[in-house]
């Protein structure tokens, strides 16, 4: 689990710092789509492939992309089991908790999809149609939220599991 982890964590650290940085130097300091958790709409989209330019929307297509094509599924399987793993610690892992372990998975599928959706509009530009940006655009969005409300109930189990080490510990002193 901990190889996954820090894997994950290593493609996610190139895609920070390599190949967005790469294919943003062309956007003229327009965030990617990929970057835009709130969405985006067909005006924004427009402008940042056309201010990408050629050379930016390959970049962006056979740099960013492969590397965004790994990631959702190292994140999916390796949070996964972190969640688990803090569940266990809980004795929580045969409740119904467990499903929460699928939201990174979730997060991953939506992020696929939004890849997708990029890839085509990378390769049909200028000719994709508002749906393409639309349904993109909610999968973005929807990869957003899953892996918000994924977060939220990581640190939750965090918490949960300190907390009771700090009660256990007292218990044990209290105890001695």
């Amino acid at each position: 689990m901990l190889f996954l982890f820090v894997l994950t964590n290593l493609v996610y650290a190139f895609m920070l710092l390599v190949t967005i940085p790469k294919v943003m130097d062309f956007s003229g300091g327009m965030k990617l789509l990929d970057m835009l958790p709130t969405g985006y709409n067909s005006e924004y989209v427009n402008l940042l492939m056309s201010n990408l330019g050629e050379k930016g929307r390959e970049t962006y297509l056979f740099k960013q992309i492969p590397v965004d094509m790994i990631y959702p599924f190292l994140f999916g399987i390796s949070y996964c089991l972190v969640l688990a793993f803090f569940l266990n610690k809980l004795k929580k892992l045969n409740s119904f908790l467990i499903y929460l372990c699928l939201l990174p998975v979730f997060a991953g599928i939506f992020d696929y999809f939004e890849n997708i959706g990029i890839i085509r509009m990378l390769n049909n530009y200028p000719n994709y149609s508002n749906f393409l940006i639309e349904i993109t655009n909610l999968f973005t969005v929807l990869k957003s939220v899953f892996t918000s409300i994924y977060f939220v109930a990581l640190i939750v189990a965090m918490v949960t599991v300190g907390v009771q080490k700090l009660i256990n510990k007292d218990k044990k002193e209290y105890n001695s």
